[in-house]
């Protein structure tokens, strides 16, 4: 079994928690399913592609990424905000 770390956006409250859970929940493959309301991320344990993970939750209304983009994202983007200055957002 593997695991997949989102980020997902648009999540304030338990309801939000309980939607993301079931719609990850509901697709073939996927055995485990924490969510971390705080800070938004959701590990997802079992053996479903992590497109499909993405594509379940922006049709549920909660656009996410893989954590592994984001902190490729932040990183990109420290030093000037992403700003486009050309010193790190190329």
């Amino acid at each position: 079994m593997k695991s997949v770390e989102l980020q997902v956006q648009g999540m304030s409250c338990g309801s939000c928690v309980k939607h993301v859970t079931e719609a990850l929940h509901a697709l073939d493959g996927v055995s485990e399913v924490a969510v971390d309301l705080q800070s938004g991320r959701v590990k997802v344990g079992g053996d479903s592609d992590c497109n499909v993970l993405l594509a379940a939750l922006e049709e549920a209304g909660y656009p996410a990424q893989s954590s592994a983009n984001a902190v490729q994202k932040e990183k990109k983007t420290s030093g000037c905000g992403g700003n486009g200055c050309g010193c790190c957002c190329q």
